[in-house]
């Protein structure tokens, strides 16, 4: 474990509560932005991140592995499947319409951006996280983990409790179907750039 916070645990344990919020402030911004991806709206990813720090809270005495972000992680990860198993599927955009037959996602117009963000360029940052909202839970978990939080493969199947061989296929799986649904857009960029 990172001697930083072993010695932020340790204090917290003693009962200085600074040492909490300072190991809070330390995970705030990777652990936010994780839930940020799974949660349907910033209200959940908030009661997310409230419920991740309660549980990790009322078992802090019991913590005796040696990675706590990898721990913390765990928390978040169970909450993100738990609520999606209680989630009924609200349908599914193959799905066709009865009266035509044609899918339904074929029906929903495309985003449009801002006059703003379309005078200034195309806004690539959307488009990925359009694709890879498309991946499947697991690749899209171990993409964002990855980019958006920097964890190492191996804490990363840890948390999915898989080898690390099958998190860096879900990685290359991921990266391949991004490629391919990027790839027009990342062509075009290239032949406007000057």
């Amino acid at each position: 474990m990172d001697t930083d916070d072993a010695a932020l645990l340790a204090a917290w344990r003693r009962g200085d509560t600074e040492a909490l919020g300072q190991l809070v402030g330390r995970y705030k911004r990777p652990l936010f932005s994780f839930l940020h991806r799974f949660a349907s709206d910033p209200g959940q990813a908030d009661e997310w991140f409230q419920e991740t720090w309660v549980r990790a809270i009322q078992h802090m005495n019991l913590f005796r592995q040696r990675n706590f972000p990898g721990w913390l992680f765990r928390i978040a990860h169970n909450l993100i499947i738990d609520q999606a198993r209680r989630k009924k599927p609200d349908g599914s955009l193959d799905a066709p319409l009865p009266d035509s037959g044609i899918p339904l996602g074929d029906t929903i117009p495309a985003a449009t951006l801002s006059p703003a963000l379309e005078a200034g360029g195309r806004d690539l940052g959307r488009q990925i996280e359009a694709a890879v909202n498309t991946l499947p839970f697991e690749q899209r978990e171990v993409f964002w983990l990855r980019m958006d939080s920097g964890l190492p493969f191996k804490e990363i199947a840890r948390l999915q409790r898989t080898s690390v061989n099958t998190a860096l296929a879900r990685m290359q799986y991921a990266l391949g179907k991004l490629r391919a649904a990027l790839g027009p857009a990342y062509r075009e960029l290239q032949e406007t750039a000057p």
